[in-house]
């Protein structure tokens, strides 16, 4: 696992010529519902074990929650499991919201 800053992950996200990764959101439905970046799967941590096969092992995600320990400890468990490409997003939603997009709202 890697982690990845919200500006590294921005940059990601707008580069063409880089495959998007999969946004896997480990916080729970009504911490999505308050605020998620585009696109994002949402998959609470409790859910991931059970839910591994709408996830592709060979494909970069990068894990996300509330300030990033979750999410850390999602990515441990899918690198247990065989996944390669594995990101975690360093303060979570919060510091995205704070860093890069500053009209979310925080929580």
């Amino acid at each position: 696992m890697q982690n990845i800053t919200p500006a590294q992950l921005a940059q990601w996200l707008t580069d063409g010529d880089r495959s998007r990764p999969t946004l896997l959101d480990v916080r729970e439905d009504w911490e999505v519902q308050t605020c998620h970046i585009a696109q994002s799967k949402n998959v609470p941590l409790g859910d991931v074990p059970a839910r591994l096969t709408e996830l592709d092992a060979d494909a970069p995600i990068v894990c996300i929650c509330h300030h990033g320990m979750r999410s850390a400890r999602a990515a441990m468990f899918l690198e247990q499991q065989g996944f390669t490409q594995l990101f975690n997003l360093d303060g979570g939603i919060d510091a995205w919201a704070r860093q890069v997009d500053p009209s979310m709202p925080t929580y």
